[in-house]
């Protein structure tokens, strides 16, 4: 109900407010800075270069070189729009809320979800099949978060993101993908390197809460619309969505409105009014939550999205290609770890020039490597990053791969892989 988490909002003075807006370290001031810890968070995140990434990374098709088809970096402004819609109704810290949902996915891996499963496939190769997930984007996006993007403070240097605990909290607990109902936040400031898989714990704040369910609005109705563009859906596969429409929320009732001329479903109308009945249905006491009949229609267009979109058999093509450009680029870095050592990586690179010149910096911003010729580099570029790989450790090393090609976008990682297959 309108303004019915007023009383709940993380402000300050709120309850949560002291852990909510603590840093890991100190962020800098400028003297005459005019905006809120989360505003702060908010304009850090959009200038990193993750975010800028996001705009060249899958959201479900992969490398689309349709200028109107949705990629990442579309998909977290449509979340933003939505979850600011919602808490802005429901009295709720908007801004807190847009920090959240534009950086939920700065961890996402090139080529979507399948890209994600390459990577941790690779990290389980060392402990079978039945290994726990080692790398999922939802804490993949609190690590970038954490230790992997930097941006210059006023004197050159480059820093840290140094997010707050609220915001942090966010990125690790949005996971969408759970169908869950009356989601309540935790009420612990826990150590967000425990939480072991997603979707384990709510997040810490309501605000983090709608972005979560915000997350799944939005990527159910645009994923419908793309694939309407791709022509992947036949008539078998509207007729199927038609019923689902009618049969969840009625044809003569609250599905009315989302059939048009007895053929298509309308996306934007059919997210418009999952956002009005979220917002109608919620409370603190009852939690983020949808009506029975609109839950209902969540689940059963998640199912046949899957069926019929996100395991089209011109997706699995193109998964097998974006498999091989996966493995093709880690199995290369590889075998370079022992030039890494000695601080020549040249010389196991050098008829790889992108490669080299890029896979280089990144050992110089975060690992103990130094090179032969250069071994100064990371001091004049002013990059004050602590080390968080060692590449003498082999399972350091394979990590430090793994994050390396996570923060790739579709294109890059093509590019990479053209040059190395090329003679």
């Amino acid at each position: 109900m309108k303004g019915s988490f007023k009383n709940a909002t993380t402000v300050e003075g709120s309850p949560k407010w002291e852990a909510a807006v603590r840093r890991q370290s100190a962020l800098y001031g400028r003297g005459n800075d005019i905006r809120s810890e989360f505003e702060r968070d908010y304009t850090r995140i959009l200038h990193c270069q993750a975010y800028s990434r996001l705009k060249h990374k899958t959201q479900v098709f992969f490398a689309p070189k349709n200028d109107h088809i949705c990629t990442r970096m579309e998909h977290v402004q449509h979340v933003a729009s939505v979850a600011t819609t919602i808490s802005k109704y429901l009295g709720l810290n908007t801004e807190l809320t847009k920090a959240i949902a534009l950086g939920h996915d700065i961890g996402h891996a090139p080529f979507g979800h399948f890209g994600e499963e390459c990577l941790n496939s690779l990290l389980k190769q060392k402990e079978g099949a039945n290994a726990p997930k080692k790398f999922w984007h939802e804490r993949n996006s609190l690590f970038f978060a954490d230790y992997i993007e930097t941006l210059s403070d006023p004197e050159g240097v480059h820093r840290n993101l140094d997010l707050t605990y609220a915001v942090r909290d966010g990125l690790i607990s949005h996971c969408g993908e759970i169908h869950q109902q009356g989601i309540i936040p935790r009420d612990d400031a826990i150590d967000l390197y425990t939480i072991k898989r997603p979707g384990l714990l709510q997040p810490f704040t309501w605000e983090g809460c709608v972005v979560k369910v915000s997350d799944k609005i939005s990527f159910l109705g645009r994923d419908l619309e793309d694939a309407r563009a791709y022509h992947i859906l036949d008539m078998g596969s509207y007729r199927m969505l038609r019923d689902i429409v009618g049969s969840s929320l009625g044809f003569e009732g609250k599905g009315a409105k989302a059939l048009r001329s007895g053929k298509a479903v309308n996306t934007t109308v059919l997210i418009n009014d999952m956002i009005v009945d979220l917002c109608e249905q919620s409370s603190p006491e009852r939690g983020i939550t949808f009506s029975d009949e609109y839950f209902k229609f969540i689940v059963e267009l998640h199912k046949f999205s899957y069926s019929k979109i996100y395991t089209h058999w011109r997706l699995k093509e193109f998964q097998n290609y974006a498999k091989n450009v996966i493995e093709t680029i880690y199995n290369v870095l590889m075998r370079t770890q022992v030039y890494a050592q000695r601080g020549r990586l040249s010389s196991a690179l050098r008829h790889f020039p992108k490669l080299l010149e890029n896979f280089e910096d990144w050992l110089v911003k975060y690992t103990n490597y130094a090179p032969i010729k250069q071994p100064d580099r990371k001091r004049l570029l002013r990059w004050a990053t602590s080390q968080v790989f060692d590449i003498t450790n082999d399972e350091s090393w394979q990590k430090c791969l793994i994050e390396y090609i996570s923060g790739m976008t579709d294109q890059f990682a093509i590019g990479l892989y053209e040059e190395i297959i090329s003679f």
